[in-house]
């Protein structure tokens, strides 16, 4: 199956650029290359400035990619192996968000200060968070992707729970981004996307270091 994804990847990488080469005739001279959080232009610039801004996108998902799908070959630790194959889609997966976005935002540059639909960004976000989080639980302890602590990284049963309930904390907190993203007023979108960025991130940090202060404690009283 990876070997398939690492074949697609390439064209999905690339697709950005070959729709921008398609319509590059039709796209206006002046066109928006910043928006606010409500959609609205706030900057606008040439059309070359996007190709700038496409091509930077598409070295970042290169990279991403290739770090993500190559770290099992840097990772050290005994895992790496088991993680090529997880690691592989979720780098797969990202690029495929990433070029989306990136021909969606190309795509709205058609209309002459045409909004930006903010809610397609943070419901996509959403569910790449998902993705994500159903992948979180599977990973093995690796330098590379996860809930990276010094706790988790030393402890094996500390890395498997941190995982368990990231894991979670992420698909839950991505099903509720996508879905309040389409489906409630923007603040409020916003709001939720903030608050699960803030829970996701500080809450299996937090468990791993009371996991690892019962572990250690355990270990005294034995």
């Amino acid at each position: 199956m990876n070997k398939i994804l690492n074949k697609i990847v390439w064209l999905v990488i690339a697709a950005p650029l070959v729709y921008l080469a398609i319509i590059w005739n039709n796209l206006p001279e002046r066109i928006v290359t910043s928006f606010s959080l409500d959609g609205n232009a706030e900057r606008f610039g040439s059309k070359s400035e996007l190709l700038i801004i496409m091509g930077v996108l598409t070295a970042v998902n290169i990279a991403l990619y290739l770090l993500l799908s190559n770290a099992y070959r840097l990772d050290a630790r005994k895992y790496g192996k088991e993680n090529k194959d997880r690691m592989g889609r979720m780098a797969f997966a990202i690029s495929v968000y990433m070029s989306g976005l990136a021909i969606y935002l190309i795509h709205n540059s058609l209309g002459d200060g045409k909004p930006f639909n903010v809610r397609i960004m943070f419901g996509s976000m959403g569910l790449i968070w998902c993705i994500m989080g159903n992948y979180m639980h599977t990973i093995k302890p690796n330098n590379f992707a996860g809930f990276r602590t010094k706790w988790t990284l030393n402890n094996n049963e500390n890395w498997r729970k941190t995982h368990l309930l990231g894991g979670k904390l992420w698909f839950t907190g991505g099903l509720l981004v996508a879905i309040s993203s389409f489906f409630t007023p923007l603040n409020i979108a916003i709001i939720v996307f903030t608050a699960m960025v803030v829970v996701s991130t500080f809450v299996p940090a937090i468990y791993s270091y009371r996991l690892h202060k019962k572990q250690k404690s355990l270990t005294v009283v034995n």
